[in-house]
């Protein structure tokens, strides 16, 4: 992906499953003796299905929940909630709404796309001017190791990108293992609507009326 090799900055955390114990814990690639910064609940039943918490203060920096037949995942992030909103029904392709990558005090949508082959699935988050910014490699199989996220172009190290695409970008990929493993997600994918961003038809409007 050219965006991606043009970029000039880059950050990377290391993604690591405990199934047994529900949870994954997220730390900074290039210490692999620090303590993690981020750690993932996962819970099957209750929703929010997964928890963020910070792992140098333990407390929550966003939640996401899933839907059993709905494809369009929820989460809340420092308080701002919101929906990753699928655009596709048989492909990734999602939308979310961004304050870390705004210039001003409205959001910028934020598009996910994704490669998958045979054991990984890269999930990757393009901004307004779809230039790459983020990248989750993932092993869909992955007992222990899950894969890494990688953060692109000037903004690779601000802590409050590091926040929204970790809780973003994890909660996409649940949904998205969620969506390869569960019947009901298929369902919905068949019969549900995908959830367009609001801007987009907004634009699609005014071009059919003129």
């Amino acid at each position: 992906m050219d965006s991606i090799s043009a970029a000039t900055q880059s950050s990377t955390l290391k993604v690591d499953l405990a199934w047994s114990k529900f949870k994954a814990l997220i730390s900074d690639a290039n210490d692999p003796q620090s303590k993690p910064l981020y750690i993932v609940g996962f819970q099957m039943i209750r929703s929010p299905h997964l928890t963020f918490k910070s792992g140098e203060s333990d407390t929550t920096v966003g939640t996401g929940t899933l839907h059993a037949i709905g494809i369009s995942p929820d989460y809340e992030l420092h308080g701002f909630k919101d929906t990753i909103k699928a655009q596709k029904r048989f492909k990734t392709a999602y939308t979310h709404q961004s304050h870390a990558y705004s210039v001003t005090d409205s959001p910028v949508t934020m598009t996910w796309s994704s490669n998958c082959g045979l054991k990984t699935w890269d999930f990757v988050c393009m901004d307004e001017n779809q230039i790459a910014v983020a990248k989750f490699s993932a092993n869909m199989w992955a007992v222990k190791k899950a894969g890494q996220i990688e953060f692109l172009g000037p903004k690779a190290n601000d802590p409050a990108v590091r926040d929204e695409i970790v809780v973003t970008g994890v909660t996409l990929f649940y949904c998205m293992w969620l969506r390869a493993n569960n019947v009901f997600n298929l369902v919905g994918s068949i019969f549900l609507r995908p959830d367009h961003d609001t801007k987009e038809l907004a634009s699609k409007e005014e071009l059919a009326s003129s």
